[in-house]
């Protein structure tokens, strides 16, 4: 069976997925959890040769540590699936009832999407969780992970599978890619995939959009910033910012650029150097240089996603120029503001066009899990159908049902009948 024959069969599966009660869902999950500890000797041996396999290549550090998949990831996934389990259904949702007119109701109720491809990097757990986001939300699912992660993501896929089908799920459900050549043709099957989510660098992102007819939701960049206001709690400060910076530097919601307002400038960064204790590489303007003596940053640097523990510093004058400066060089993703001033961070948050818009806290928070969505499939830096971490309530689209007693639209357009509009609850 070809590639095209294979995703067919899926969008096949998934007209009976998208009418399977919450019970055989939340069923299909538990046997996914359950399967998991059964074979999680087997997970990690697979995730051990994908790890030995990076090594000899030589893949950098952020890779490797996102290719890991250990007891803690295990145990991340697990409780994601067990919270979606607990959610509220987001499927059959009235979101609307109208009496067009008598005997004439109209209903707005959710639904799946469809077929949802997700091309992911090397993050094993990534599959889990966008899986079990698809398992709820009733779609069909299309994974393509990255070679790195091939032994790890072809055991975990093979558990979710088998346990899905023997729950009830229909056959066909989901399908795996392994082949990168095999990512071009997926882009061709804009009749069977209803959504593409890719997930990786930002030319990899851009050339998914720029090749295919089916609609893409994603983000290129994760380029946040945080801005430290005049007014700004340097105790409170300093902990957000190395937080944001390396308590994961490898992910796209790590700050990548810091401004700093002039008049706290001599105080918060020396603070934030001292505080960083060298696990921080400082790139800065000139007057950053002047104050902690790191490496000049240049212009590229305003654009740069680093992915490491590499931060950019910029000192400004004032917030406007901040909000300016991120929405210039920021890639709508996450942006904080650190100050105790009410109206300052009311402004920041009002004009910052960010998916994401935070005050005195950590970047890191940009997170589906972290928000309570039980997981996310990506996060989208766009502003149509789904922003920000997307979850269950980002898989589902709805439609228009209307139940009538043989009315016809001539009566209405020739006066002999009228709409008798009121909202039912």
């Amino acid at each position: 069976m070809n590639l095209k024959e294979s995703i067919h069969q899926v969008k096949e599966s998934s007209f009976r997925l998208a009418s399977l009660p919450e019970q055989v869902r939340n069923d299909a999950l538990e046997a996914i959890c359950r399967g998991l500890a059964a074979r999680e000797q087997e997970i990690f041996a697979a995730n051990g040769q994908d790890l030995e396999a990076a090594e000899a290549n030589r893949l950098p550090a952020p890779i490797v540590g996102r290719l890991r998949f250990d007891e803690k990831k295990m145990r991340d996934c697990v409780a994601g699936a067990q919270d979606l389990i607990r959610m509220e259904d987001p499927l059959f949702r009235v979101m609307l009832r109208r009496q067009l007119d008598d005997d004439l109701i109209l209903t707005k109720e959710t639904c799946p999407i469809g077929v949802i491809g997700v091309i992911f990097e090397s993050r094993p757990d990534a599959l889990v969780q966008i899986a079990c986001l698809c398992v709820k939300s009733g779609n069909g699912i299309i994974l393509k992970g990255g070679s790195e992660a091939k032994a790890t993501n072809r055991v975990l896929f093979d558990t979710i599978y088998q346990a899905g089908v023997e729950a009830g799920l229909p056959e066909h459900f989901a399908a795996l890619l392994e082949d990168r050549q095999q990512i071009d043709e997926l882009l061709g099957c804009d009749e069977d995939v209803d959504l593409l989510i890719p997930r990786g660098s930002n030319q990899f992102v851009r050339y998914i959009m720029n090749n295919s007819n089916i609609p893409v939701m994603g983000h290129a960049d994760g380029i946040c910033h945080i801005y430290v206001d005049a007014a700004a709690n340097i105790d409170l400060a300093v902990p957000v910012i190395i937080d944001s910076k390396i308590q994961y530097p490898a992910a796209c919601n790590a700050v990548e650029t810091l401004l700093v307002h002039r008049g706290i400038a001599d105080v918060l960064i020396p603070a934030l150097a001292d505080g960083a204790k060298g696990k921080i590489d400082f790139l800065g303007d000139g007057d950053t240089v002047q104050l902690i003596g790191c490496e000049p940053a240049s212009p590229e640097d305003d654009r740069t996603e680093y992915l490491d523990t590499v931060l950019s510093v910029r000192i400004v004058d004032s917030l406007d120029e901040a909000i300016d400066h991120i929405n210039r060089f920021g890639s709508h993703h996450t942006d904080c503001i650190i100050t105790e001033d009410r109206d300052s961070a009311a402004r920041f948050m009002a004009l910052v066009d960010s998916a994401g818009v935070y005050q005195n806290c950590s970047t890191r928070f940009a997170d589906g899990f972290r928000y309570g969505f039980g997981a996310e499939v990506g996060i989208s830096t766009g502003k149509l159908h789904a922003r920000g971490p997307v979850g269950l309530d980002g898989l589902v689209t709805y439609k228009y049902k209307l139940k009538g007693r043989g009315q016809i639209v001539a009566d209405y357009a020739g006066g002999s009948a009228q709409f008798h509009f009121r909202d039912l609850k």
